[in-house]
């Protein structure tokens, strides 16, 4: 269990030691599949690990292959009947049940596709998986790329987000840490972690994203938290095409103060690649490299980290950017010629690892980022130091042993009484 103490290696960010890294892969992740003309692409992540795999960066990292969560594992936060409709849809069946799809949010966004469930299990196995090995002190970063599906909510799909391996990940943070810091650098709001935990002062969520007519189309400034939660939200909406330099400007003030007023035993930071330069649904100017500096400046804190993906929709950028920061995380220089792989023809005519930005406009003014950054860090600054909370070692809910995994399975039956429980419609099934 965690002391009252933090384990901040230097407040001024010297970062001076390696880090012991895992990397949690599941090889069939980019057979998954969204539909022809839906923008989240699984295959991404499978692009992303050939690079890394190219690179040779996995013989620096422990190498793991998730373990796919179980159901109780997803009832740690999710409800028990969304959980059993995600088992029990499939695309034969969705139409016979239009009521729970128009319950459970399904729709284009959040289509009903070939392995959901199992897909869902995969990316919340390895991010719970990945806080494990951060809780029993085995690694000091861990990734899953797989991970960073933020706006999925307890009861409900969201913004391409069934399940919300984050929320999970962080509830098994919280049985060894008393503080658990949330940062999200995804073009859009983590709406769904913050809801979770809106009203604690025991997980810190903050938001870099773009606001205003905007998916999800929350996580205004004011959005600061409520009762023992109160300025334990930070939210920074950004407007379009800020670059490198505007970012870092706010950025890494806010994020120095997180650290020194809030000192988390831990750091969840979703690295959502949609908020490149030229990413298909996004609106910002990142280049990698600004991308990656945030994973480098919270690095150089020296807590334990989980890394995890999100949004990114061009999809050849998304995979030179989770490879770049994860030669990051390791502390270890690449080339910026990109090897040959079995995807070389999607980076061409470059083929470099770093996608230059564009020349669109920034409209964020150093007065509008200036008088945000006062205005956080003022909100900020009411937390005189980090909250003292009454901390007892949770039990470890999230441990399904063998047995009751084969009793799930055996309990395939459980999937068709679903439709007494949820729909009349549904007696086909």
């Amino acid at each position: 269990m965690e002391t009252g103490t933090n384990s901040l290696h230097s407040l001024s960010c010297t970062d001076a030691t390696k880090r012991r890294v895992s990397y949690f892969y599941e090889p069939d992740v980019g057979n998954y599949y969204y539909g022809t003309d839906h923008p989240m692409k699984p295959h991404r992540i499978r692009m992303a690990h050939s690079l890394i795999e190219k690179y040779n960066l996995l013989s620096r990292m422990r190498v793991l292959k998730p373990k796919p969560a179980g159901f109780r594992d997803l009832c740690q936060f999710h409800s028990d009947d969304y959980m059993a409709f995600l088992r029990a849809v499939t695309p034969e069946n969705q139409l016979t049940r239009p009521r729970d799809l128009n319950r459970f949010n399904m729709n284009s966004d959040c289509p009903v596709f070939y392995g959901l469930f199992e897909f869902c299990r995969i990316s919340a196995g390895a991010s719970i998986g990945a806080a494990r090995c951060l809780n029993e002190e085995l690694d000091d970063i861990a990734i899953n790329w797989s991970g960073g599906l933020h706006h999925a909510k307890r009861g409900e799909a969201s913004g391409f987000c069934y399940v919300n391996d984050i929320v999970l990940a962080i509830l098994e943070l919280l049985k060894k840490h008393q503080r658990v810091l949330y940062l999200d650098i995804d073009i859009h709001h983590g709406d769904g972690v913050e809801e979770a935990f809106y009203t604690t002062n025991r997980v810190m969520t903050v938001s870099f994203h773009k606001f205003g007519d905007y998916f999800p189309g929350t996580g205004h400034v004011d959005d600061i938290g409520y009762d023992t939660g109160k300025y334990y939200a930070v939210n920074v909406p950004l407007r379009d095409g800020i670059d490198d330099q505007s970012y870092q400007s706010i950025f890494k003030p806010i994020m120095t103060k997180v650290m020194e007023v809030f000192q988390p035993g831990a750091v969840v930071l979703q690295c959502g690649a949609d908020s490149l330069s030229g990413d298909r649904l996004g609106c910002f100017n990142l280049s990698v490299k600004g991308h990656a500096e945030c994973v480098r400046f919270m690095r150089s804190f020296n807590v334990p980290m989980l890394l995890l993906g999100g949004g990114g929709y061009t999809i050849r950028n998304v995979a030179r950017c989770w490879c770049y920061e994860t030669a990051v995380a390791l502390d270890t220089q690449v080339e910026e010629r990109l090897p040959e792989d079995d995807y070389s023809g999607y980076y061409g005519p470059e083929f470099s690892l770093f996608a230059p930005p564009s020349n669109m406009e920034n409209f964020n003014t150093k007065k509008s980022l200036e008088g945000m950054k006062v205005k956080i860090l003022e909100n900020l600054s009411r937390l005189e130091h980090a909250p003292s909370v009454p901390f007892h070692e949770a039990e470890n809910d999230m441990d399904v042993d063998e047995e009751e995994e084969q009793n799930e399975e055996q309990d395939g039956e459980q999937d068709n009484d679903y439709d007494d429980r949820l729909s009349d419609d549904d007696q086909d099934l």
